[in-house]
């Protein structure tokens, strides 16, 4: 036997029934030999983590645009947090770990520079709209062609949204996601001194915990609860709607309206402007992207392609280079 049929083998006897096992991949989209020593689902967790997508997700906004200071979450951090808790709950409950972490590690890939601030700049100019989850899949699929297994692409771009996963471990991200986001805002909320712990329902603190680790422990506590008394994934309806309540929250006083936030239109109107431009100027695409209209995809969506690949720090710059002017001489001191 190989290490992979081995794995293969202790996946049999010690996964829980409802897992997904790697042997029983519905599998890809292009045929590949299978590795000797990695799952179909380990393979795509390192194809996911040496993309350049995974790579430029260092360099995108969470939630709040441009901060100064050094701890405050970027799309990666908030990826690999995503990971931690959905790899805990999927240990616990005896799933599949390596198609959680996948999962996890890939859902965000498709995010704009600038947040959802970004995500709304494109969704409003784009005619063929724009969500993240859907260009999350786009980017493995047909910008980067990582060629991952359907149970990976399944749960990425069943993350958010109406649609559930079919496999407990993506739905499992769905909640993670949630869980992550609202406690690390929090967290970065209050290192901005935009709230303060007391300014979160006391019914809350006391119910869900005051401190930024008491809550995830008691969302994870209350998915492992219910997955080992129901063999799905959820929450018992109090700490749901507790978490949503807290969601909520956050949306009232973080999210919206908050000198946090100030930037956002300014973002927005940026990714707006280079939208227009390269719609314009197709042929200053990079090759990359060009060849996608050769390859029958329409100009609207490469260009929307090229924009939600950039980071903040690139979009800024070729900004920047296409709308400021530059001085023509050098002034002497």
């Amino acid at each position: 036997m190989t290490v992979r049929e081995q794995q293969q083998e202790r996946e049999r006897l010690t996964l829980a029934d409802w897992a997904t096992k790697s042997y029983a991949s519905r599998g890809r989209q292009q045929p590949m030999e299978e590795c000797p020593y990695r799952t179909c689902f380990q393979r795509d967790r390192d194809r996911i983590i040496h993309s350049k997508a995974f790579r430029r997700l260092s360099n995108k906004t969470q939630v709040f645009i441009s901060p100064e200071g050094d701890h405050y979450r970027a799309r990666l951090t908030h990826t690999l947090e995503v990971a931690q808790i959905a790899r805990t709950v999927a240990r616990a409950l005896r799933l599949n770990e390596d198609l959680t972490e996948a999962i996890a590690l890939g859902h965000d890939l498709g995010h704009t520079p600038f947040g959802h601030a970004g995500e709304r700049a494109l969704d409003e100019v784009c005619p063929f709209g724009f969500r993240h989850n859907e260009q999350s899949l786009r980017m493995i699929d047909r910008i980067e062609d990582l060629n991952l297994t359907w149970e990976v692409r399944d749960g990425i771009v069943c993350h958010t949204g109406g649609r559930k996963a079919d496999t407990p471990e993506g739905r499992i991200i769905h909640f993670a996601d949630r869980i992550a986001y609202i406690n690390h805002d929090i967290d970065d909320a209050i290192r901005g001194g935009l709230i303060r712990a007391a300014d979160i329902p006391r019914r809350l603190l006391d119910s869900l915990g005051d401190t930024h680790g008491r809550r995830i422990d008691t969302m994870v506590t209350a998915m492992i609860s219910y997955g080992q008394q129901h063999q799905e994934i959820g929450m018992d309806e109090k700490t749901h709607h507790e978490m949503l309540e807290l969601r909520q929250f956050m949306f009232d006083y973080v999210y919206q309206g908050t000198e946090a936030q100030s930037e956002e239109q300014r973002a927005k109107n940026m990714l707006r402007s280079l939208y227009e431009y390269f719609v314009e100027h197709p042929d200053e695409l990079p090759s990359d992207y060009f060849v996608l209209m050769t390859q029958g995809d329409p100009l609207e969506r490469v260009v929307c392609d090229y924009i939600a690949c950039m980071t903040d720090r690139y979009s800024i710059s070729t900004y920047k280079k296409l709308f400021i002017p530059k001085s023509w001489n050098k002034i002497e001191d």
